[in-house]
């Protein structure tokens, strides 16, 4: 199988398992944010505002140091965990991000990779993909090879690039010049998008 097929089948077992998913949650509307952690929570959100273009809205906290397990019932940390603030910001169209700075004395500083557990990433939608790169670049942004387009299959129509946060987060560029993704042929549903 090439690693496109493998590639298309992930998206569409995602897809099928979403839809599923969506069907057993009562009253679920859609997230209404991602948490992350970063080393230093003002220089995310300033990334984020000065280079992305979301918009900071609010911070909360601090919290803790409690006494008692509060951090580790509620929030799976240790029980000596703090969280002196986190920000939460709008990017676009899409969902808010809350950007948390922890300190703990178990904390792990390393970045998980695409392929660690835990990995992730943000995709932000661009109508332009070649601008967008040039102007990451311009703000010397660490970009991860060149856009590549999906050329068959349900993906056909997007074309991708991976960059890096100034602190080792991966985020990613999407776009779908050509207005439609080759899953719509064959589904009715669709995935969400931040232009309709």
């Amino acid at each position: 199988m090439t690693l496109l097929a493998k590639r298309c089948l992930a998206a569409l077992v995602l897809t099928a398992s979403s839809q599923a998913a969506f069907a057993e949650l009562p009253g679920m509307q859609g997230p209404q944010h991602l948490g992350f952690t970063v080393p230093d929570r003002q220089a995310a959100v300033d990334f984020f505002v000065d280079v992305i273009g979301c918009e900071a809205y609010f911070t909360i906290g601090p919290f803790g140091p409690f006494e008692d397990d509060w951090m580790s019932v509620n929030l799976n940390v240790h029980p000596e965990a703090t969280i002196p603030a986190a920000h939460l910001v709008r990017c676009g169209d899409g969902t808010n991000l809350e950007i948390f700075e922890y300190t703990s004395p178990d904390q792990r500083t390393e970045q998980p990779r695409n392929s660690d557990i835990g990995g992730h990433h943000i995709a932000f939608y661009v109508d332009d993909m070649n601008e967008a790169v040039a102007y990451l670049k311009e703000n010397e942004v660490k970009v991860l090879g060149e856009p590549h387009p999906f050329t068959e299959g349900p993906m056909e129509g997007l074309t991708w690039v991976y960059f890096m946060a100034p602190w080792g987060m991966q985020l990613e560029l999407v776009s779908v010049p050509y207005g439609s993704m080759g899953y719509e042929k064959e589904n009715r549903g669709r995935l969400w998008d931040p232009r309709h």
